[in-house]
């Protein structure tokens, strides 16, 4: 049996099946995105989902759903599902599945009657398309198939209304048709591997209902358009793929094109199986570079999350090829940007005051998996360059203070992860001046930076400055941060503290080279333990601060406001984990392994096989926000990782 395989008692109980999302990408940021019953839940949903960056930069649904229909004695089983105003559900597909395996593929198998239809849908890398191959499991008559296809035609962050400006216009290619709704978009091809009959039969299907919208509390009903159907015979033990894509192909090669597709994917068999192929959707490759997207179905490229992500979904499944690629991407995007101001097309937020020391932190990251050597040859000029911008006072909005500590001005506009705002613009939570985690990232580049090139006459310079600035940020950092509560101070803008417990703290005492000594670290992770670990990562703010709000629900205004104010963030535990064996050692493995019990029962929870971008800070710990987020797989399999390599800690 598969790791991720459900039965058909799970898969006809709505209130069960509905909350379970699966996603699949094509890693140039195309995807498909639903239940695992096939009925939308969200605007975002869709069967195939394109970026159309010479439109608007933004996602688009182009075809949102296909329900079929098996026809027997002239009686027909539509196997579809939507959700309709009222909370009226129809057709009631659901009820003929008898089992949803997602292994390599995700896999419906439906029975009707003496009939056995097997589902199994696959996205074709680097190419807008996705393939569904129908197989007659068994049949003992007869059989027929009908495909209708709901058309959307736009933004995946708007809806659709019945209206008389799209084009109802249509053409026969090879086993089917092309069509496009609206002017610049791209034609839509829907073909067969065997040749149909399409019947012409145009339809507004209206007031569908997305409950996961309706929960957020924004707009949820849309109409959808069906422009007619798909309809042939099929035999017992045939297969019939069915194709949509923004290019016309050869169906003759389908069946080809499927096999070849399937044979390199790693099954989903185990929790690290799952992590690494959910890893790896988050690949983008396009004409400008490598780079990874920052979570799906809404979120972009943004530097700050692609960094944090980089190490675990690279070099944690041994993609040493793929760090660098994406690394090289991003520094030569980060070099222009300091050169000349020059902002990437795609990077979006590289001009962030963290964003340079997330580059170093990686750069020592890639050192830990192959050697200083190697690090310093490959992006020993890029870490240069980056320590010369900051300490020359050359960024923008990163200072450094006479007592050798970094300062932003964070009052208008955030600059830290923490990055919820007001609808005004301005932060829900003013970080300014002095920050936590900015100052640990920064002591630790520059004594990373003196053990890369502390052998290097010609650096004598530069190095006697990092030495200097490094020992006036380690005392500096103690005399700023620690209180007499033994926990560290979020920021500190002048003569204010900010007393509020936040994760910050832990990214401090993790660092390869940290200002504090192993007492100072335990009583720091002592009041992280306590306030904020959950079985799905550290809360973003204890139960004990002011402003705690647990739960991310309620409509846009009251999400921004909880967004940082308490729900838990898995990427954290990257971190925690660290700081926790480096103070107790090895030992205290054991309960690293422990705390990642919550993560691989959310394999089958939420999008299966992923993690979602946040969790309530309160029991039962449920995922809300994007599906699957990049820095949560790559902080869980940075993890794992420690588990097989622990030299990365011994420090």
């Amino acid at each position: 049996m598969s790791y991720l395989n459900f039965d058909k008692t799970l898969m006809i109980n709505l209130d069960q099946s509905l909350p379970k999302e699966m996603l699949r990408t094509n890693q140039s940021g195309a995807y498909h995105c639903t239940t695992i019953v096939g009925c939308n839940t969200r605007k975002q949903h869709g069967l195939l989902v394109i970026p159309m960056p010479e439109l608007d930069g933004n996602n688009h649904v182009l075809l949102s759903s296909l329900d079929e229909t098996v026809i027997q004695h002239g009686a027909p089983f539509n196997l579809g599902l939507h959700r309709y105003n009222g909370g009226t559900y129809s057709p009631n597909g659901h009820k003929y599945i008898r089992e949803y395996d997602c292994e390599r593929v995700p896999t419906t198998t439906y029975r009707v009657g003496g009939v056995i239809l097997k589902k199994e849908k696959i996205f074709i890398t680097h190419e807008n398309r996705i393939l569904i191959r129908y197989t007659l499991v068994d049949a003992h008559s007869k059989t027929t198939l009908q495909f209708r296809p709901f058309l959307a035609f736009r933004s995946a962050n708007d809806l659709c209304v019945e209206n008389n400006v799209a084009s109802r216009e249509w053409h026969e290619v090879k086993n089917g048709i092309a069509t496009c709704m609206y002017e610049g978009y791209p034609t839509l091809f829907m073909q067969l591997s065997h040749k149909p009959e399409f019947v012409f039969d145009p339809h507004w299907y209206k007031n569908i209902e997305y409950t996961k919208d309706q929960e957020r509390g924004i707009p949820y009903s849309e109409d959808l358009y069906v422009p007619g159907y798909f309809q042939l015979d099929i035999r017992k033990g045939e297969s019939v793929i069915f194709s949509a894509g923004v290019e016309e192909v050869n169906t003759r090669n389908l069946a080809k094109m499927y096999e070849d597709e399937i044979k390199p994917r790693t099954p989903r068999t185990s929790f690290y199986n799952c992590m690494k192929n959910s890893a790896k959707q988050f690949y983008i490759t396009n004409a400008d570079g490598h780079y990874l997207l920052a979570g799906y179905p809404w979120f972009k490229i943004r530097a700050r999350d692609e960094l944090i992500a980089l190490p675990g979904c690279t070099l944690s499944v041994h993609h040493r090829p793929d760090f660098e690629a994406i690394m090289d991407t991003a520094g030569a995007a980060l070099q222009r940007w300091m050169r000349d101001a020059t902002l990437d097309r795609h990077l979006k937020g590289l001009d962030l005051p963290d964003v340079p020391l997330w580059v170093i932190y990686d750069i020592q990251r890639y050192a830990h998996d192959l050697s200083n050597e190697a690090a310093r040859e490959r992006y020993g000029s890029l870490m240069v360059e980056i320590l010369d911008f900051i300490t020359d006072g050359r960024h923008p909005n990163l200072r450094v203070e006479p007592d050798g500590l970094l300062s932003s001005d964070g009052t208008l506009a955030p600059i830290s992860w923490m990055n919820s705002t007001h609808p005004d613009g301005r932060p829900m939570i003013p970080r300014t001046g002095k920050l936590v985690e900015f100052n640990a990232l920064w002591y630790n580049a520059l004594m990373f930076a003196q053990e890369l090139y502390e052998s290097d006459t010609a650096m004598t310079d530069r190095l006697n400055r990092w030495r200097d600035l490094g020992d006036k940020a380690r005392l500096a950092f103690t005399a700023t941060f620690l209180n007499d509560s033994g926990y560290l101070y979020d920021y500190v803008n002048g003569a204010y503290t900010d007393l509020s417990v936040r994760p910050n703290m832990v990214i401090a005492i993790a660092m390869d080279h940290t200002p504090l000594d192993r007492r100072q670290r335990k009583r720091v992770l002592d009041v992280a333990t306590r306030e904020l670990l959950t079985p799905k990562g550290l809360r973003t703010l204890s139960p004990n601060s002011y402003g705690y709000r647990p739960i991310y629900l309620g409509n846009p205004d009251e999400r921004q406001m909880a967004y940082y104010a308490g729900p838990a963030r898995p990427w954290l535990m990257d971190f925690y984990s660290k700081a926790y064996i480096r103070v107790f050692g090895i030992g205290s493995i054991s309960f690293i392994e422990r705390m990642m019990i919550g993560y691989e029962d959310e394999m089958k929870e939420g999008c299966i096989g992923s993690l979602s971008e946040l969790y309530d800070g309160n029991p039962p710990f449920i995922g809300r926000g994007a599906v699957s987020f990049a820095p949560n797989v790559g902080g869980i399999l940075r993890v794992l990782r420690l588990f097989k390599n622990l030299h990365i800690i011994d420090k």
